[in-house]
């Protein structure tokens, strides 16, 4: 519970200071208080508390709206100035687009960590992340330019009009584990993980803004940076499920939890909260065994948290609302006025009545003879007809007695288009990733004949696989080798495959990439790849080149089902 302990002790000391705003910004303080990308916490508006005292020796350097920077970043609004660096909405007049400046003296006592700090996070690339665009130090000042993004919303202002859904709160809490579990795989922590350093999207994408950065800027570290961000993650899950900050303190606009109760599970705090998510919660906020009541192991790490994510059922988007279709109106056709208007009601019309048809005997008896004489036409041309057809059959025989197409048995048959091929066994194939593999365990999902099954990739964070590989697969075996006309995959979301096919020579299934040459391309949910032509082989590669989004801000291969025909 130390970390814990450590957070709610953060959030208290910083609650009641006011900001450090100059007199210039004072115009502008609320406008600046309702801008979704200001970049700063709750607690960077309201001061940042008595520990960082080495800090205040530095005086804010003299900036001012219009100020260029490299002349190149025009400042253009100060949405905060504290404990000597200064936080600015600016222009790139360069790029013409809108970025978010840090800038703090040169003698700085922390000015050397900030901007290694920014370095760092810019060589990250993660686009999950608030991206890092330049760290500069020029005329006795450091500045730290960042990605500005205006169509985002913090989790904070999303949060005054209640708790989330289930489904929001769970991409929320998937899209930040994953990615400050990157994050920490590079070395990287964040140490300020608040509800106003989560943004999501006009996409639905949830991102973060201040890797390393913001706690540079104030100093802080942690000797267990991992539990420390685990622990903050879980309590940004708290609060999204439930309204309310899970400490006693009041922050970011919520109200802290009643006094002297303690930490409650979020399911006990609000009705009707999801109970997954509510257990999801306390393993990562409570993360010093408090949980072993609920016989839950804490999550310690964000790695710990993504594993404890994937074992979780899936929680799906609420169903859209029924909208009930338009009452169904009568033509105004009906039958036997076809093109006319019907009548109006009560009004009647009379109908003519057909002539009665002329029929006696004689006509009678001249209909009988002429349907036997056709009948009797109709069965002579039929037995010659397939008289002909005996002898031509007869006459071909004896022409294929003599030698079969290619010199084999006369008896020989040929194979059969469009017969199904069973597929015998299959596995990944990932030859370009770091170990091979893609997902080994549900590889028979592929071909077991179920479409609600499947096999999927691993997630990646571009269509084209974060352009880290030109994609991966499954090699399929056929048992032996046999001719092939057509392979039909079908996917979960619209997804660009290759078919490509060992050679019908090679012995053993091939392991190198190269060795599968390319016979046919397509993309879709259900793709057929057809060859120009038959072609030979036991060894086939179905080869993933572009993936669908997955709807939880990633994007993922799924394949539901593969059959092979002759």
């Amino acid at each position: 519970m130390a970390e814990r302990s450590t957070a709610a002790v953060d959030v208290a000391d910083n609650s009641g200071e006011q900001p450090l705003t100059a007199k210039a910004d004072q115009s502008t303080a609320d406008g600046v208080a309702k801008n979704p990308e200001r970049d700063t916490d709750s607690d960077e508006a309201q001061g940042s508390g008595g520990a960082e005292g080495p800090g205040r020796k530095a005086s804010p350097p003299e900036l001012h709206s219009g100020h260029k920077l490299a002349r190149r970043y025009r400042l253009e609004e100060c949405v905060t100035r504290l404990d000597g660096f200064s936080s600015w909405r600016a222009v790139d007049e360069k790029l013409r687009r809108a970025v978010g400046v840090h800038v703090l003296p040169a003698d700085h006592a922390r000015a050397r960590s900030v901007l290694a700090a920014a370095r760092s996070s810019a060589l990250l690339g993660d686009p999950r992340f608030v991206q890092v665009l330049d760290a500069v130090e020029e005329n006795d000042l450091v500045y730290v330019v960042h990605e500005w993004l205006p169509d985002a919303t913090e989790l904070s202002t999303l949060l005054t009009g209640g708790p989330l859904e289930p489904h929001d709160a769970y991409q929320m809490v998937s899209q930040v584990a994953s990615a400050m579990a990157a994050a920490h795989r590079e070395g990287l922590a964040h140490l300020r993980l608040n509800p106003n350093a989560v943004l999501r999207t006009s996409t639905g994408q949830w991102r973060i803004r201040g890797l390393a950065v913001n706690a540079a800027l104030r100093g802080i570290s942690s000797d267990t940076p991992q539990r420390t961000d685990t622990e903050s993650i879980g309590a940004l899950l708290y609060a999204a499920l439930t309204q309310r900050w899970p400490y006693e303190s009041d922050a970011y606009g919520l109200s802290g939890l009643p006094k002297d109760i303690g930490l409650i599970a979020p399911d006990q705090v609000r009705a009707g909260v999801h109970r997954g998510l509510s257990e999801l919660a306390m393993r990562a906020l409570v993360n010093d065994g408090a949980t072993a009541s609920r016989h839950e192991a804490p999550c310690t790490t964000p790695e710990e948290l993504v594993k404890a994510i994937g074992e979780m059922p899936r929680i799906r988007p609420p169903e859209p609302a029924f909208t009930a279709p338009p009452e169904y109106q009568r033509t105004t056709y009906q039958q036997g006025t076809y093109g006319r208007p019907a009548p109006h009601p009560g009004v009647t019309q009379p109908i003519t009545a057909p002539p009665p048809p002329l029929q006696s005997r004689t006509g009678k008896a001249l209909k009988w003879a002429v349907s036997a004489l056709l009948i009797a036409a109709l069965g002579l041309g039929s037995w010659q007809l397939a008289d002909a057809l005996m002898d031509q059959g007869d006459k071909s025989d004896d022409t294929n007695t003599t030698q079969t197409q290619d010199g084999g048995d006369k008896n020989q048959k040929k194979p059969v288009s469009g017969k199904p091929i069973a597929i015998k066994g299959a596995r990944d194939f990932d030859p370009f990733g770091p170990d091979g593999s893609e997902k080994p365990r549900d590889i028979g999902k592929a071909y077991d004949n179920d479409t609600a099954s499947y096999w999927q990739t691993d997630f990646y964070l571009s269509p084209e696989f974060g352009n880290l590989k030109s994609g991966v697969g499954i090699i399929l075996d056929l048992g032996k080798v046999q001719q092939v006309g057509k392979v039909t995959v079908s996917f979960v979301g619209q997804t660009s495959v290759e078919l490509r096919a060992a050679s019908a020579d090679a012995g053993s299934q091939p392991t190198s990439f190269d060795a599968y040459s390319k016979v046919a391309d397509g993309s879709g949910t259900t793709v057929v790849l057809r060859p120009g032509k038959t072609f030979k082989s036991q060894y086939l590669l179905v080869w993933l080149t572009k993936l669908p989004a997955d709807g939880e801000g990633h994007w993922r291969g799924r394949v539901a089902d593969v059959k092979v025909t002759s």
